[in-house]
This record gives C-alpha cells, sequence and structure tokens, in this order.
C-alpha cells in the first residue's frame, strides 16, 4: 500500500509513456475513490486552469515557429505553477483527494531524459513552479513503448498533438523515456507505484484500486501546502 505525507488531504499523480491509458484510469480511480467516501478533484496537466489551458494549447497543438524542449519545459512549468496555487494546494488544504493526469515528473521524464535536458535543472524549475509540493503517490502505468506506440497510432491522426506528430520523438526517443520513469521509480519505491498497463482497462482499473484503502483521513495541512496557499 503507498504511504503518503503527512498533508491533509493526499496527492495522487498518474504518470508514463504515450499510449499507457492515463487519463482514462485517472478519470476511473476518481469515480472509485467518490464511492468510498472521498471527496476528489480531478485535473490534468498541462491545463486545470484558464491560464494552463491556454499554454495546453500553445503546447500541444501548434509548432509554428518551431520551439526548443527548455522553452517547452517553461511552459510546462508555467502551466503548473498556476494549477498548484489556484487547484491542487487549496483542494488538498480543503482535506480532498487531489488525482493530476501527469505533472512534474513528465517534464522529467520527457525533456529531461528523452530530450536531453539538465535533469537537476528542471527540478530546480519544478521546485519554483510548485513551491516544492511534490505527489504522494505516483502511479507509473507502465506499458512497452511498440505497445503504446501502437494504441496510439490506432487513434485518429488529426488527434495526435504536435508531440505525437514530431519526428523527433521516434521509438528511440520514447524508450528513453520509458527507461527515465523506471529510474524514476527505482530511485523512490515509497511513492512510486508501478502498474502494468498492458491489461484491458477495466483489469488495470481493479489493480490500481487494490493500491488505496477506503480510509483516507489525514492530519493537518503541512507547511508547504500552507505557504503555497497563504
Amino acid at each position: 500500500m503507498p504511504s503518503t505525507s503527512s498533508g491533509r488531504g493526499r496527492f495522487i499523480t498518474l504518470e508514463g509513456p504515450d499510449g499507457a491509458g492515463k487519463s482514462v484510469q485517472a478519470t476511473r480511480l476518481a469515480a472509485s475513490l467518490r464511492a468510498a467516501g472521498a471527496t476528489v478533484t480531478l485535473t490534468r496537466e498541462p491545463g486545470g486552469t484558464p491560464l494552463g489551458e491556454r499554454i495546453r494549447e500553445v503546447l500541444l497543438v501548434g509548432d509554428h515557429p518551431p520551439r526548443t524542449a527548455e522553452s517547452d519545459a517553461l511552459l510546462f512549468n508555467a502551466a503548473r505553477s498556476q494549477l498548484v496555487r489556484d487547484v491542487i494546494a487549496p483542494a488538498l488544504a480543503r482535506g480532498e483527494t487531489v488525482i493530476c493526469d501527469r505533472f512534474a515528473d513528465s517534464t522529467v521524464a520527457y525533456q529531461g531524459y528523452g530530450s536531453g535536458l539538465d535533469r537537476q535543472a528542471l527540478r530546480h524549475l519544478e521546485a519554483l513552479a510548485t513551491g516544492g509540493l511534490r505527489p504522494d503517490v505516483i502511479l507509473l502505468l507502465d506499458v512497452p513503448v511498440v505497445v503504446g506506440l501502437t494504441r496510439r497510432a490506432a487513434g485518429a491522426p488529426d488527434q495526435l498533438n504536435r508531440f505525437e506528430r514530431s519526428v523527433r520523438h521516434d521509438e528511440v526517443f520514447h524508450e528513453r523515456v520509458r527507461k527515465g520513469y523506471l529510474a524514476m521509480a527505482a530511485e523512490d519505491p515509497r511513492r512510486w507505484q508501478v502498474v502494468d498497463a498492458r491489461a484491458d482497462p477495466d483489469a488495470v482499473a481493479e489493480e490500481i484500486a487494490r493500491l488505496f484503502p477506503n480510509d483516507l483521513d489525514r492530519s493537518e495541512p503541512n507547511a508547504i501546502l500552507q505557504r503555497i496557499t497563504s
């Protein structure tokens, strides 16, 4: 069972390579925890706020002019900063469970391990954007790259975002991303839970649901939440 920090609420993020089914499982986990009596805020990255949704469009829709990995990392963190302060931190301070489809570890995986940016610098940028807030539980939905890319290719071509269309993000790139995720999980097994996402969505949802107890009470907000929401 995942352990959590001392904050009043619980912060759960879903991470993983392309095609792992994060958005579907985030929605299903929120429904499962609500059925168990929890008050849940479900959000996503990039997005979740008016500014974040505008940045999401910039990041995912167009690539004219082309942007660097550094620019992408800065934009992701700009959206992240607003999301933490407007949505995540206030919900945690109210004692809610927050579920976020992707968070800062995505930037480390894709722009760090995938695109080669300095990972320590990305962590410093993350700390600035989030005020030091990190997830209590990180669910890594893991699939082999070929499985994830095959799933992605089965969707409508006009639904692919800028990153999914990019020729730079080939199979080798995604192998680096997956290895990065697995490396982060191995370095911090207390918070990371690796879930085999090759199965059908129902089976994956059942495996995730088993990780969480029904008792979701938490103590007073920790110092980070008090600082962010003050």
